[in-house]
């Protein structure tokens, strides 16, 4: 047998499997390898390469569903759906900046097993929130379909939202089908300059809790956007609606300043900036996903500043918190107890170098009991434990 398998379909997937779970033989799943500096460094030595099971397989534009095999490119996805004036709402990240790489590689497969969701989360939900069915090969070599091609779908236990955020290890995705949504005919941003980090994400909850419809919620402190603080919020919709909501931000953060307007180029450029972490990219020091409240953001980064060197800017609304560490460090005790003296949250290592990855807890750990069922859903999926091994949790 190859050492590693490149398959075309679901049966030749489930060949693959069949065999390394028959040989006790781990394998690295992967698309087009864009993600790969993403969570621990895999512990196996062949490789899954999905890089040719790619493909539309339906789409139906006037029903807003599109099926596609799991190694189709991303960005001929959005490529495709954007042609018919329709997109993948849940605006799904783009790490190639910030790993030094080019931007548009990775795969609809790989996106989802991320869960990779943009700046317009807060109002559309994740990227898991937008699957409706899956197939895929379990570690046992067994294919087994999910959900189905409807958008109301109740029946059975929701084994995509299992899936998503799994990062492969509990079974490889082979086709997927999604829902779309029209594109927005017109998009701006309502931009505050110069407040806090404190006044900024008072802005933005006082926004977010108005019937102005935002659709994007960050604040970019003077560190990080070349000298002076911007608060933006995107507008996207018919033109004149976003115009009388850009009036209405106007009238409700008067106390706060008064406002430029990015219109729809400049507006594209600088949530794609958010969303693909372009602040941070150039540079290989240690960046952190941080989940916090809202509210708790700027008191996140005042306790880490006393503590570390540290940089972050602030999206959903203040809810999701970059953070990039100076010295080269990556302070996880630090950044963990801060989150924890804040409310709690979640602290991802998102940036980092293979061995640093390989001996720390890249995601946040879990709860006792919360481990124990991520274990039971791993042998249930993944008895042999083949199936990305040692990608999420050292040893798993």
């Amino acid at each position: 047998m190859d050492a590693n398998f490149k398959p075309r379909d679901a049966r030749q997937v489930e060949e693959a499997v069949k065999w390394a779970a028959g040989e006790d033989q781990p394998l690295e799943i992967i698309g087009q390898g864009s993600k790969r500096a993403l969570g621990r460094p895999v512990q196996a030595a062949r490789f899954l390469d999905l890089s040719d099971l790619s493909g539309v397989e339906n789409y139906e534009p006037a029903e807003l569903i599109l099926t596609v095999k799991a190694g189709t490119p991303i960005a001929e996805v959005e490529k495709l759906v954007e042609d018919n004036g329709q997109e993948l709402s849940f605006e799904p990240m783009d790490y190639g900046p910030l790993f030094g790489e080019s931007s548009g590689r990775g795969t609809i497969g790989g996106v989802l097993a991320a869960n990779l969701s943009g700046p317009r989360r807060i109002k559309a939900g994740a990227a898991r929130d937008h699957v409706l069915g899956m197939e895929a090969v379990s570690g046992r070599g067994e294919i087994f379909n999910s959900g189905g091609k409807v958008v109301k779908n109740v029946t059975g236990y929701d084994l995509p939202r299992a899936l998503c955020g799994s990062y492969g290890t509990l079974a490889v995705t082979t086709t997927v089908t999604v829902k779309v949504n029209p594109r927005p005919e017109s998009s701006a941003t309502f931009m505050l300059s110069g407040l806090s980090e404190d006044d900024g994400i008072k802005a933005l909850c006082a926004a977010m809790g108005s019937s102005a419809e935002v659709s994007g919620a960050a604040h970019l402190p003077a560190g990080v956007n070349g000298g002076t603080s911007n608060t933006v919020l995107r507008l996207e919709g018919f033109a004149a609606s976003v115009d009388y909501r850009f009036n209405t931000l106007q009238s409700l953060l008067r106390d706060f300043g008064s406002a430029t307007r990015l219109d729809e180029d400049g507006s594209k450029v600088l949530w794609r900036s958010i969303r693909d972490v372009e602040p941070f990219a150039g540079s290989d020091a240690p960046v952190w996903r941080v989940s916090v409240a809202p509210t708790a953001g700027p008191q996140l980064l005042r306790i880490l500043q006393n503590r570390m060197s540290a940089q972050a800017y602030f999206d959903w609304s203040g809810g999701l918190v970059w953070l990039s560490s100076a010295d080269g460090e990556i302070h996880d005790a630090d950044i963990r107890a801060a989150v924890g003296e804040v409310g709690g949250g979640h602290a991802t290592l998102v940036r980092a170098g293979p061995s640093v990855r390989s001996n720390a807890a890249v995601f946040q750990p879990q709860p006792g009991p919360l481990a124990a069922l991520s274990r039971r859903l791993k042998e249930q999926f993944d008895p042999k434990g083949i199936l990305n091994p040692g990608r999420m949790v050292s040893g798993v």
